[in-house]
């Protein structure tokens, strides 16, 4: 056991005498030492009841027979965070907080690792740590947050940035908003609708991280408290077998990932996640691997922000395992931490609601829910969430209306600069410039409220998996690194055509050679951590990974 560098010998009673003022017993020295990765804290309602599921992981490790020590992450609420400076910081916390668990895990030379985390640069965080250190680890995400609801409606966190741009388009009153705020978010959990959080606790049980059904169980049922116990017991179950992350963490493992996001609609930040997670894996997974899955795997579950299905809706109605069953033919056969292949967890579901998670007979869409576009605006690649997008929207043209950052868009948008047919683009908010691709729930919901139908969007930055529309993130490469993006000029004509995945600016070859010869990067007074983060950062094409 790896263990055994603190704890075995003579030579180690000096670390053994540390670990004893811990309590530790002569019969538990004997036992496996099981790190709990746990984010809890009281700021991110996703994370808030984590410290019960924690109880719940170390009572099945100590059933199983291993000793478990618990130690923290950070967390950021994007929520929170979403619409100011402080979204900068976001996806640098997804390294950092890889960073934080290979410190504590190698350190202190744990055996296997049981990660209890939800959100958005969390769970893929951790999914990163346990790639890289390669020991028994096993994942519980912390669950989803029940409906909010207003006027005998079911409500979540996007009506309540939408409802900011019907107020500006009087709409809706201040007053109404603030019932509507009150209302949203009731509790803990992640926010309700297939957003990046929910997306990702998706995509680590299609992967194979977690155990069947972990990733749809709302935060407050039992049914969450239970798996944390049977997670915890598997950790140690899996140190015996020796079944490490890179025995379920493959490309057969990934694609299933992928196959699961396209059926379901996922967020779009799925896309850097799980290029993050396979770079840490040491497999090889590309943008052209999600046009490959998605141009067969139909979009079957209509779920939030683009559908009226949330997460607790899905969990009733069949969770992953029920999607599982209905992709059953497009999936890879994989082996997963539960013991049991992706196939047999399908064989083992006995009811699938075909109202939500419909057949692939009967799909939402006969193509995937995301969409990874090129073209000369995006050589190098861009996203998508198509799900979110109606039909009329798939092919578009428009002008450009150009902004250097979301807040300058922002203000345009509330003062009613926009017009239908118009592309915004917002650009310096990518890896590097931004830095740290800042979401932009924000705009695209104020879109929404405003009631616009036919206005596109497009960035080198994210979107929230709360937006719908047609909105393009990602951009690669991005401004500050001399991408086509930062050459667009108001009143350029941007071509936008889904069904060909093609992602254009019409604007002559010799025309964006002068500008290139004239063109200087915006630049931001950076220090601390956003300083060093935009200098390792790399693209979002490749996951937007620091080196």
């Amino acid at each position: 056991m790896r263990s055994d560098d603190v704890k075995s010998g003579y030579t180690r009673a000096p670390n053994r005498s540390l670990i004893r003022s811990l309590g530790i017993s002569d019969q538990e020295m004997n036992k496996p030492f099981i790190g709990i990765a746990n984010s809890w804290n009281t700021v991110v309602p996703g994370h808030m009841h984590l410290r019960m599921l924690g109880e719940r992981v170390r009572e099945g490790i100590a059933a199983a027979g291993g000793v478990p020590f618990e130690f923290n992450t950070i967390g950021i609420c994007d929520g929170i965070a979403m619409g100011h400076e402080g979204m900068r910081y976001s996806l640098a916390s997804r390294e950092n907080i890889a960073d934080s668990v290979e410190l504590m895990v190698n350190a202190h030379r744990f055996d296997a690792l049981v990660c209890i985390c939800t959100c958005d640069k969390i769970v893929p965080g951790m999914l990163m740590a346990a790639a890289r250190c390669n020991i028994p680890a096993i994942v519980v995400t912390g669950g989803n947050m029940l409906p909010g609801h207003f006027r005998g409606c079911e409500i979540s966190l996007t009506d309540v940035f939408e409802g900011v741009g019907k107020v500006a388009a009087k709409k809706m009153t201040e007053e109404e908003l603030k019932e509507i705020e009150m209302s949203a978010m009731p509790g803990c959990g992640s926010c309700q609708g297939l957003y990046t959080a929910n997306t990702m606790a998706c995509m680590t049980e299609a992967m194979g991280m977690s155990l069947p059904g972990c990733a749809a169980i709302p935060a407050v049922e039992s049914a969450k408290l239970r798996i944390a116990y049977e997670t915890g017991y598997r950790s140690v179950e899996l140190l015996k077998e020796n079944i490490k992350p890179s025995d379920i963490i493959t490309t057969k493992s990934l694609k299933n990932a992928i196959a699961v996001d396209m059926a379901l609609g996922g967020s779009t930040n799925t896309v850097l996640h799980l290029m993050a997670v396979a770079e840490e894996a040491g497999v090889s997974l590309s943008l052209d691997d999600f046009t490959k899955v998605g141009e067969t795997v139909p979009h079957i579950c209509a779920m939030q922000p683009g559908g009226p299905h949330s997460m607790q809706v899905l969990h009733h109605s069949g969770g992953i395992p029920g999607v599982f069953k209905q992709i059953k033919g497009h999936l890879e056969e994989s082996m997963t931490v539960s013991g049991k292949t992706v196939y047999e967890i399908a064989d083992d579901v006995r009811y699938v609601d075909e109202k939500v998670i419909n057949s692939i007979e009967n799909p939402v869409h006969s193509a995937g829910g995301l969409k990874i576009l090129k073209g000369t605006l995006a050589p190098n690649g861009c996203v998508i969430k198509s799900a979110a997008v109606s039909d009329e929207m798939w092919r578009h043209e428009g002008p450009a209306r150009v902004y250097d950052g979301e807040n300058a868009a922002m203000d345009a948008i509330l003062a009613g600069k926009i017009n239908e047919g118009d592309v915004i683009v917002i650009r310096y908010e990518g890896p590097v410039g931004g830095p740290g691709m800042p979401e932009m729930l924000s705009p695209t919901s104020a879109l929404m409220g405003l009631g616009y139908s036919r206005v596109a969007l497009v960035t080198d930055g994210r979107f929230s998996g709360g937006t719908r529309g047609p909105c393009i993130g990602h951009v690669a490469p991005e401004a500050s690194v001399g991408g086509p993006i930062g050459l667009v000029h108001d009143g350029d004509t941007i071509s936008i055509d889904l069904y060909e995945r093609r992602l254009d600016l019409l604007v002559d070859e010799s025309e964006l050679a002068n500008r290139r010869k004239l063109w200087k990067p915006f630049e931001r007074d950076l220090k601390g951590v956003l300083a060093r983060y935009a200098r390792y950062v790399g693209q979002a094409d490749k996951g937007a990974v620091a080196k």
